[in-house]
């Protein structure tokens, strides 16, 4: 199986619980992988892998709100399914607070557990499609010379072809030029499209 097939992740102290669940999951088709502890996941899993993860909120060691909170530090997007007691619903609110894609409280259906899962997974899809979109982008941008970029950064402040040769004391000519370069390098349709992958952009470093 390839690296880049989406794979469930379980993370439950209980044997029982995590062998039911990976036996369900393997029944409809899903690859799945299943830890005994947060930490064991937190060593084994690398941000690039796609899928979900499906959590125990609370476990010894190191928690399933713990186990989010450093995968939020790490920035890993993978989406979490938190699996919960009846208690533990404050817990969960917490969670969702924090990022959390859904929580299930025990007892649960099956088939509430595979839709939830089914739409975890649909999400990370989306959301790794988004990132490697972004990754192009500001790649695309890297290529702009500082004059280039000097000059798109008074375009999308909406500034007029005369008001930027004024501003960088170059010519009218010289700013249409680099414009044109700026259009190209960035495969932007339109000023409007130039402007939304700058906006994106400025979005994801902040």
């Amino acid at each position: 199986m390839t690296r880049s097939m989406p794979t469930v992740f379980i993370v439950d102290d209980d044997a029982p619980v995590r062998d039911g669940l990976k036996l369900l999951l393997r029944s409809v088709g899903h690859r799945v992988e299943t830890y005994g502890s947060a930490q064991e996941f937190l060593d084994a899993y690398a941000d690039d892998r796609p899928g979900c993860l499906v959590l125990d909120v609370r476990m010894p060691g190191m928690s399933g709100l713990d186990l989010q909170e450093r995968l939020n530090e790490r920035r890993a997007i993978l989406p979490i399914i938190f699996i919960t007691g009846h208690g533990d619903v404050p817990m969960a609110v917490e969670a969702l607070q924090a990022g959390a894609l859904d929580f299930l409280q025990k007892p649960f259906r099956d088939q509430e557990l595979l839709d939830r899962i089914a739409s975890a997974l649909d999400k990370d899809a989306a959301n790794r499609r988004e990132l490697l979109e972004l990754k192009q982008v500001a790649a695309r941008f890297a290529e702009l010379t500082p004059r280039e970029r000097a000059v798109m950064d008074l375009v999308v402040q909406g500034k007029s072809n005369k008001v930027i040769a004024g501003d960088l004391d170059i010519s009218q000519r010289t700013v249409e030029i680099h414009r044109a370069r700026v259009m190209e390098k960035t495969q932007a349709g339109s000023l409007a499209h130039l402007v939304r992958m700058v906006l994106r952009l400025q979005e994801t470093a902040g």
